[in-house]
């Protein structure tokens, strides 16, 4: 691989600070007025907010604390349809910022907009720059290809085949420049995100951990950085045949569950979100081998990666689950799911009754079949 020679214009910070300061984030998008709904989510140093404005004459305004990077998604909802419409089919935003004083100015929409007051901003998007853009413009390419496609070419296995290939190209290639990007900028904060993003599932330790280990302390001891040591750690230590990591965790009654509890069984542990399609879906079978296999010996520990408990519950409820259920509701942040590297849900650790990891990722008739064989017709 060739040697990457960074300008000065993508030379970012050298250290990341931990205290905590002011930020306001205001919007000027067209002529809107209610019912107009402006909706952020934003992380800072491992901690989740949100937060929402009505849209009045275009204008509405975020204030609140972050330390020097956060990362936020902003959704526009234009006709009042709610958040999550706003966030999946609408009009939404993904940047960087710190404590700072950032505008966000467009004639029509979030997704046209210009963002400025902001050195974290324009840090971001050199970074951008250099790997190529971001996920949703690689999203954005691959959508035009098919909505320019032709109709006899959308039925074209052939023709849709390749341009999912050439889509997992343009992936791959943005990946090598992210981890490029981390060797050539191992004291800047951005250098950190390229490395958590490009690293990917799962975890390639020979090639991930010097790039790691070549950071600077204050990124490996920021959250970031604490939660890639953890991945790295995971893709280590968790797999077949070695003990599953012990953890303590609340259910849904705020009584502490810990892994040491169900002893003498097999344990499913699995993790998923109330907002997790696919989660969801997996759900009416592992009722069934729940019900069929549990006087035989079966448990199932469900690590939620939700961060709103009235979600969970529900979710719970109208699934019609009854075995154990644990989460912080730190989302993403999840103790349990950074103790065990997760970074994609479904997925679960079949365990033995002496807590050994015995499979992975078992979905479907391919853990039908696993616990067939581990306790028979």
């Amino acid at each position: 691989m060739k040697k990457i020679i960074l300008t000065a214009a993508i030379v970012l910070p050298l250290a990341v600070q931990a205290q905590q300061g002011p930020f306001t984030i205001t919007g000027n998008i067209g002529k809107l007025n209610s019912p107009a709904m402006a909706y952020i989510d934003y992380m800072s140093n491992g901690v989740s907010k949100e937060d929402s404005a009505v849209v009045i004459n275009g204008k509405f305004s975020f204030s609140g604390k972050c330390e020097d990077y956060a990362h936020a998604r902003l959704a526009l909802s234009h006709d009042g349809s709610g958040k999550m419409k706003a966030v999946y089919t609408g009009d939404v935003i993904y940047f960087y910022y710190g404590k700072e004083q950032v505008k966000i100015t467009s004639a029509d929409s979030l997704s046209n907009a210009k963002i400025t007051g902001s050195k974290t901003y324009n840090e971001f998007q050199a970074y951008n720059k250099f790997i190529g853009g971001t996920i949703m413009d690689l999203n954005k390419w691959a959508n035009g290809q098919v909505a320019g496609a032709t109709p006899e070419q959308r039925k074209d296995t052939n023709f849709m085949n390749n341009l999912n290939i050439e889509y997992r190209r343009r992936m791959k290639a943005r990946a090598d420049k992210q981890l490029d990007f981390a060797k050539a900028n191992p004291k800047a904060y951005f250098g950190m995100v390229a490395l958590s993003e490009g690293t990917g599932s799962p975890v390639d330790v020979k090639k991930v951990e010097p790039i790691y280990n070549a950071m600077s302390a204050a990124l490996r001891n920021s959250d970031q950085g604490r939660e890639m040591g953890q991945r790295i750690t995971a893709a280590k230590t968790i797999r077949v045949g070695a003990p599953a990591p012990k953890f303590v965790q609340k259910d849904v009654n705020d009584k502490t569950v810990q892994l040491d509890d169900v002893k003498g069984k097999y344990v499913l542990l699995e993790f998923w979100a109330s907002w997790c399609g696919p989660c969801r879906a997996e759900n009416p079978n592992l009722t069934g081998q729940y019900k069929k296999y549990k006087e035989k010996g079966f448990e199932i520990i469900a690590v939620s990666l939700d961060d709103h408990k009235d979600k969970w519950i529900e979710a719970i409820a109208k699934d019609g689950l009854p075995w154990m259920h644990v989460s912080d509701l730190k989302g993403w942040n999840n103790e349990v799911g950074r103790l065990y590297g997760i970074r994609a849900v479904p997925a679960n650790f079949l365990l033995d009754e002496n807590r050994n990891i015995i499979a992975v990722n078992l979905r479907g008739e391919e853990l039908n079949k696993k616990l067939t064989e581990v306790f028979g017709n």
